[in-house]
């Protein structure tokens, strides 16, 4: 049986989408061996889920519409330029959550909570929102420049935006990177 790669996510919307451009592009000079994130593909990750049938998808898609209505949109704004684990070790590079993050620290809770019983395990570690910039591989090289430059966007304003939706993406995985496409749009009231 065909499985799809899944993950549950909020779009990036324009303003913020080209802030992290912008950031991408004051960061890709610092370092070599960094993979940049596509600029379709920049999204705040809610939660991953891996390869599922038709069937689970199809329950996903279900819970993650029940728990966008429970939740009314709001406003996050993107600030501060970061790594993990760090600046100094950086794997994966990141523009990250300033007012409005508590909403999708809880947003993300509540879906992570409502897919649990379906055996999806949240991570480990605290929940913190973040659009993923790049990802350092194993020959990456930056080091203190890389840290410099970080350090300076510690404070980066990657402006506002509205948070009205949740999406269910399928990811497919190819020789250029991945690819997403929309399984489910699920709107907050």
């Amino acid at each position: 049986m065909p499985k799809t790669r899944t993950f549950i996510a909020v779009e990036a919307a324009d303003e913020v989408h080209a802030a992290a451009l912008a950031a991408i592009d004051r960061l890709r000079s610092a370092a070599t061996g960094i993979k940049w994130v596509e600029p379709d593909n920049l999204h705040w990750t809610l939660q991953f889920l891996g390869d599922l049938t038709d069937m689970e998808v199809a329950e996903v898609c279900l819970r993650t519409v029940r728990v966008a209505a429970e939740h009314e949109a709001f406003a996050v704004q993107a600030r501060g330029v970061g790594a993990f684990p760090s600046i100094k070790r950086p794997r994966t590079l990141w523009l990250g959550a300033g007012e409005g993050a508590e909403r999708l620290i809880a947003l993300q809770a509540d879906v992570e909570q409502a897919l649990s019983s379906l055996g999806f395990r949240g991570e480990n570690r605290q929940f913190v929102p973040h659009l993923t910039l790049g990802r350092a591989g194993r020959n990456a090289d930056g080091g203190a420049l890389l840290a410099q430059r970080l350090a300076k966007l510690a404070d980066f304003d990657g402006g506002a935006m509205a948070v009205d939706a949740v999406t269910v993406f399928a990811s497919e995985l190819g020789r250029d990177g991945p690819t997403y496409h929309v399984l489910a749009r699920a709107p907050l009231s």
